[in-house]
């Protein structure tokens, strides 16, 4: 915005960055429908073509069909998941961000083994299983043990693997990779046994970050979240409105700082996989995440505008 002659000129290119976000986000869904989970893994097994040496898919299919299962509430042992905001579509998300992810590292000259990746994909299809209910917890929904629940997705994925008979180096590697969701459980005291688990740790770290912020109906899903919180008993937000407000600082002070720092970067990998598979030269989960950010600030805004004016109202 510049003053020329006295006359004020004002220049397009916000409001045209603006709409390119908005083309960005759209863009990132219009790829990959993250609400059928089919799609998801159509896409995943895709993606596992593209890395050398490639994945064997049957054991992930069998995996990914048994989650669907425990989700609708037909694994025996377990209650239909009940939690709105952490639901199958997060998880079917973040398990195809977490192949992203790994194929932008192979584009980057990275090497994994097909086992390391598979390993990585189970504890994304896992991470949050620890909030569905077993048939004995029938009081309130699987959002109280929001504080904790990797753990017992830990041991979700534990009785699974065991019982199909995966070996005990298997269980601890997963069970390492999923403890890296744990957003302020210190990486460096997690005891992987390989550099490549602790990188598959930080893929599915920052997958589940991003596969969050980045979705296209974060805003509308925000207020799911709160009611998640609420019944775990976490303090610090009063209302939907509250958490709003605190999301921005919430996505500066703590999810990007821990994806720069503990989680390596990684994000970065993202821009990689979609040069490569979409021939499309952006981090669009940094684009829809900035978008979502800048939706929010204005939501926020507005709402304390109309609270502004009813409460000027009520004064007279």
């Amino acid at each position: 915005m510049t003053y020329k002659k006295g006359v004020l000129i004002t220049s397009p290119d916000p409001l045209r960055h603006f709409d390119d976000m908005i083309k960005d986000n759209n863009r990132l869904y219009d790829l990959t429908d993250t609400n059928s989970p089919a799609e998801c893994l159509a896409e995943i097994k895709n993606i596992l073509l593209m890395i050398d040496p490639p994945p064997e898919p049957s054991p992930i299919e069998k995996i990914y069909a048994d989650i669907l299962r425990l989700f609708n509430g037909e694994f025996p042992g377990y209650r239909a998941s009940n939690t709105k905001y952490h639901n199958l579509e997060h998880t079917c998300s973040a398990a195809l961000a977490t192949a992203r992810l790994i194929h932008g590292l192979h584009v980057q000259g990275q090497v994994f083994s097909p086992r390391i990746v598979q390993l990585c994909l189970i504890g994304a299809l896992f991470h949050d299983t620890g909030l569905i209910q077993t048939e004995e917890e029938v009081k309130g929904t699987g959002a109280q043990y929001t504080i904790g629940h990797e753990d017992r997705s830990i041991a979700v994925m534990e009785k699974y693997l065991t019982e199909n008979s995966y070996s005990q180096e298997d269980i601890r590697d997963c069970g390492h990779i999923i403890k890296c969701t744990e957003i302020f459980f210190p990486i460096e005291d997690i005891p992987f046994e390989s550099e490549a688990v602790r990188t598959m740790g930080k893929v599915l770290g920052t997958a589940d970050l991003v596969a969050q912020m980045a979705d296209k109906n974060y805003q509308e899903k925000l207020p799911l979240l709160f009611m998640e919180f609420q019944e775990a008993g976490m303090e610090g937000f009063e209302s939907p409105l509250e958490l709003f407000k605190k999301t921005e600082e919430f996505y500066r002070s703590v999810a990007r700082k821990r994806m720069a720092g503990a989680l390596g970067g990684i994000s970065s990998a993202a821009l990689y996989h979609f040069r490569e598979r979409w021939k499309i030269d952006k981090n669009l989960y940094e684009e829809s995440i900035k978008y979502n950010i800048r939706q929010m600030k204005e939501t926020v805004m507005e709402s304390l505008l109309q609270l502004s004016i009813i409460s000027g109202g009520d004064r007279k």
